[in-house]
């Protein structure tokens, strides 16, 4: 019997010591794997932040809306834009009118009178809206001004973030996305270049990706089962020809952003100079005219680019200036110039009028020949790059 109890004990103490070793083992590998895994920092960061974001918009949002978000959310989070953070709005906006009235209409006005035809079943905004054309001509910024007038929360999606070496990670960042998305709603999902994550799908399609975008579309897909959600996916691209007919088809709400017209220009430039110091000689139509084929960021640049001439040449005045005073002051230091002294204004050997025409050349006023010799270099550039300024630019 004592034989018995002894390896009876015997085998109690093993299978503690087994249980030991092997939790000690899980809680050993779990923590090598957590340190080892190199986007571990970058998500505690974005945890960091997104708890930041949540502490915002809580007094607008459920309490177990943010205590209930999981690990994806929080990293999902990290990426969301608060409504009042945005800078952009409609006054940003020139030469787009019809294309801001309409997205009022059909999208603005759904989302924040919703109660005003709260009997139909149709009197809502669309579950995707894609907005198409050539780059630089306003979609992004059309996408902040949507979010900002409609007050909802903005996700600027992030593709590279949904992407995870793990097996099984994207799916469960990709469903992150939209579950967080309706615990926050009013909400914009926006994919900036959609056609480089959502395009044609093919047999050449890696396992992964085809996995991920097969989520992507079911998650979008299943909203339409929840009417009171308000959640919409917004993309932008200029090769709308590249993106998958089912993705086109969760995408009802289209809206062409093409090349600005001359009108369009001149209120574009409008916009772009309304808070410079200007020169009476600045002819808004004669610029119009000069920049067709041009995208509204051209014109900016345009702008900045004539910003930065009207410095060059208080630069090469200030330097004028300053020479003339070391000429005088060795002259005066020498004592071969009689008369040169008799024009300093005190003994520190500094010209008068010097430090007046520094303050008055601070902020010179922009010219129509800096704008000229900026648009100058903008049309050799773009002959250089095969853009030729007076021919159709395509949609890519």
């Amino acid at each position: 019997m004592s034989g018995v109890n002894v390896s009876r004990n015997e085998v109690v103490q093993f299978v503690l010591r087994i249980s030991l070793l092997s939790i000690v083992t899980y809680y050993s590998a779990k923590w090598l794997i957590r340190n080892l895994d190199p986007s571990n920092k970058t998500k505690k960061k974005a945890i960091e932040h997104a708890e930041d974001i949540l502490k915002k918009l809580s007094p607008t949002l459920k309490k177990s809306a943010v205590q209930n978000l999981n690990e994806y959310e929080m990293v999902i989070a990290s990426h969301l834009i608060v409504p009042e953070n945005i800078s952009e709005s409609w006054d940003s906006i020139a030469g787009l009118d019809h294309v801001c009235e309409e997205i009022k209409e059909s999208l603005v006005f759904p989302v924040c009178h919703r109660d005003m035809f709260a009997g139909s079943a149709l009197y809502q905004p669309p579950k995707g809206v894609l907005l198409y054309g050539p780059p630089g001509c306003g979609k992004t910024l059309i996408a902040k001004a949507t979010a900002k007038e409609a007050g909802m929360r903005f996700i600027n999606l992030d593709v590279a973030m949904l992407t995870d070496k793990w097996y099984g990670e994207s799916q469960k960042l990709a469903s992150a996305v939209f579950s967080l998305a309706v615990k926050i709603q009013p909400c914009i999902i926006f994919i900036d270049e959609i056609d480089s994550f959502l395009r044609a799908r093919n047999s050449s399609d890696h396992e992964a990706t085809a996995m991920m975008k097969t989520q992507f579309m079911m998650l979008w897909d299943g909203l339409n089962t929840e009417s009171d959600s308000t959640v919409i996916v917004m993309g932008a691209t200029n090769r709308p020809q590249d993106l998958d007919k089912a993705i086109l088809r969760r995408m009802p709400a289209q809206f062409h952003i093409g090349l600005p017209s001359e009108e369009q220009r001149q209120k574009i430039l409008q916009l772009v100079l309304q808070k410079e110091r200007l020169s009476p000689d600045i002819d808004y139509g004669q610029l119009a005219r000069l920049t067709n084929g041009f995208s509204g960021s051209d014109l900016k640049e345009i702008c900045r680019n004539a910003s930065v001439h009207r410095v060059r040449k208080v630069m090469k005045s200030k330097e004028m200036i300053a020479a003339v005073q070391a000429a005088a002051n060795k002259a005066h230091a020498n004592g071969t110039a009689q008369g040169s002294s008799k024009t300093m204004a005190n003994g520190n050997g500094v010209l008068p009028g010097v430090s007046q025409t520094f303050q008055e050349m601070g902020t010179p006023a922009i010219t129509m020949d800096d704008l000229t010799e900026s648009l100058r270099g903008m049309k050799h550039s773009k002959y250089t790059t095969g853009v030729v300024s007076d021919a159709r630019i395509d949609l890519d």
